[in-house]
This record gives C-alpha cells, structure tokens and sequence, in this order.
C-alpha cells in the first residue's frame, strides 16, 4: 500500500500543477541536474505522446524556442505557438527527411518505450531499438555541443555498449534514475551532453 501511496504522488502533482503526465518530473529532475534545455532552444521530442515532456520544453526553451514532437498517436491537448506536431513512427521514418523537415536542434529528448509483454528480457531488448534510433536521430540532427537524453529498459541488453557509442559522440555521457521512477521500474536514461558535431 505505501508504494502505490509513493506512486500516486506524482500522479496527482501532475495532475494539480496541469501536466499531462507523471514523467515530466523525471525530465525536471534530469533538467535542473544537467541543464538540458535552455532559452530559444529547439528542442525534439521523440516519443511525445501524451505531451508533458513537451509541455515543459515549451515552458523551458520560452517563446523564442521552439519545440518539435514526433509520435504515432497525437498530443491533442498541447497548444502553444512554437509547438510543432509530427505524426510518425520513429522506427521507419527516413532520416533524411527527417532532417529536411527538421533540421538543426539543440536538444535531442526520447521517452520512447515498447508496448510491453511482460517479459522482461523481450521488453528491454524491444527498449534498446528504441533507444539506439533515438541516438542515432541525436547524432543526425543535434547542432555542436547539443545534448542528448533518452529512456532505456535496464536488461540483458548491451546498455554499457549504447552508453560507449554515445559518448564517442559527445564530451559526457551518464546513467540517470530519476526519484520519479517507480521503485519497481526498470527505467533508467542516457544523458549525453555537448555534442562534439
């Protein structure tokens, strides 16, 4: 009982303070730790639906930012001027259209998660894809000293390889777990910061 008392905090935070999600206190935790998103930046959400890692982009990056979401299903409840919507699945979009519609960004952000089996390894396996296009779409898309975050499903599941490959990219590169994370999750996230270009 008192872990799903623990859980529903945030749930009800968020709900309070007007997110759309739990989630975004994890990304608010890795941000003040990390300074990831910062005035006028353009920032792409991968992964964005239900919308409140975009919702705190919007908030973050102000009105000279600009925010970009990319999901399969619609964000229908984020509204903002500098907010731009694009339906899409990660795993078969080109990448050089993405960078023709996209272009340069300043930050790279992913909350992509597989549809889950309950299968632990599968599921972690399924998260590492996830995680390895997201990267990848960082290392085409970022502008020099850009940074980088992504959610991975701790597993069998080379995640000390991906943390390699990132930072041969960047000038750092960290394992985070937020206090939002629920106790019996096995969410973690890359943080990756200042792009080498």
């Amino acid at each position: 009982m008192k872990n799903r008392t623990w859980a529903d905090h945030y749930t009800r935070r968020a709900r309070k303070e007007n997110w759309l999600a739990r989630s975004v206190y994890k990304l608010s935790e890795i941000d003040s730790r990390f300074r990831l998103i910062r005035k006028g930046n353009r920032v792409l959400d991968i992964g964005c639906f239900p919308g409140s890692w975009s919702q705190y982009g919007i908030r973050q990056a102000g009105r000279q930012g600009e925010v970009i979401g990319i999901d399969i299903q619609t964000p229908e409840q984020v509204f903002a001027p500098n907010f731009t919507f694009i339906q899409a699945d990660m795993m078969s979009v080109d990448p050089e259209w993405l960078y023709g519609n996209i272009g340069p960004v300043d930050v790279v952000i992913s909350d992509l998660a597989p549809k889950t089996t309950g299968h632990a390894a599968t599921d972690a396996a399924r998260s590492m894809q996830l995680a390895k296009k997201a990267a990848e779409t960082a290392f085409l898309l970022l502008k020099k000293r850009g940074r980088f975050l992504c959610k991975i499903f701790e597993g069998d599941n080379d995640l000390n390889k991906l943390k390699t490959d990132v930072s041969a990219h960047f000038c750092k590169a960290r394992l985070a777990r937020p206090k939002a994370t629920r106790k019996r999750s096995r969410e973690i996230y890359l943080v990756a910061l200042d792009f080498r270009g």
